[in-house]
């Protein structure tokens, strides 16, 4: 005999919980169904907006009043795990004691996957820059050094401003021995320097996903997609040319030519008659 499916009452009306179909269908009428992938999931929970008046989900083209409907109330349930864990376990081959307190995220990851690694494990992302392995730590807001406790790693907060939008990468100056961000002053370079290479490296979303969806509110899973989830990333260094450092260095040079003609004039232009005219015989 197929055991009966547990229920959940949503403002007055129970609902069947159907794990296998991933869906809430209204007890007294079957037909009436708030599918679970479209409720809006923020890994301890689902969130949606019901209307109490339709039994359903509330229309979204009204979602501008949804404060001024009476019907209208913004409903919060628990995981699949804890609304049916038996079933939950079944689906997953596995048992109900290894869900607790598992979230339904947690379960749809393969075991031993980048993204295992990551979520379950909550190891960091590691992106190598000129040979040297930095933590892409996001709660901390740094790059940090994976085996340099004497450097002070590379502060987001920095590099901000580095952000090309066109390249859709941070391209950044970078010190090797310090393993650190080294500004570089456009305004008076005049060489180039030889402390300092550029490298170039992807957006914190994608180095590392789920530290930004947890970081901004996103839902866990939010623009992830298993198998493509990486663990390791490696900066590209550049060639000055591919930069605009030469072009500064170009025209700085060139200013301070200017600057050089322009003070000598003015200094002949001060000099006496005589001085101006030179030795006379």
């Amino acid at each position: 005999m197929e055991k009966i499916l547990p229920t959940i009452n949503i403002e007055g009306t129970e609902f069947i919980i159907d794990v296998a179909k991933e869906e809430l269908a209204e007890k007294a009428n079957p037909q009436n169904i708030m599918a679970i992938k479209n409720m809006f999931y923020l890994g301890h929970c689902y969130q949606f907006h019901y209307d109490a008046s339709a039994k359903n989900f509330a229309r979204l083209d009204s979602a501008s009043r949804f404060k001024e409907i009476e019907a209208v109330k913004k409903i919060t349930i628990p995981n699949l795990t804890v609304l049916d864990p038996s079933r939950m376990a079944e689906r997953y081959h596995t048992t109900v004691k290894n869900i607790e307190g598992k979230s339904d995220f947690d379960l749809t990851i393969p075991a031993g996957s980048c993204l295992d690694l990551r979520w379950n494990q909550k190891l960091l992302p590691i992106l190598k820059i000129a040979g040297h392995s930095f933590f892409v730590d996001i709660p901390a807001n740094k790059l940090r050094p994976k085996d340099d406790f004497a450097s002070k790693g590379i502060s987001l907060d920095q590099i901000t401003n580095y952000y090309d939008r066109i390249a859709h990468a941070y391209i950044i100056p970078y010190n090797p021995k310090t393993r650190e961000f080294q500004e570089i002053d456009h305004l008076s370079i005049t060489q180039l320097p030889t402390e300092i290479i550029v490298v170039k490296f992807p957006h914190l979303q994608e180095l590392d996903r789920v530290g930004w969806n947890i970081k901004y509110g996103f839902a866990p899973f939010y623009c992830i997609k298993e198998k493509e989830f990486q663990m390791h990333f490696k900066a590209q260094t550049l060639s000055w040319e591919e930069t605009s450092i030469p072009s500064s260095i170009r025209l700085n040079l060139e200013q301070k030519r200017q600057h050089e003609k322009n003070t000598s004039a003015i200094e002949l232009a001060d000099l006496p008659l005589k001085a101006k005219n030179g030795r006379k015989f």
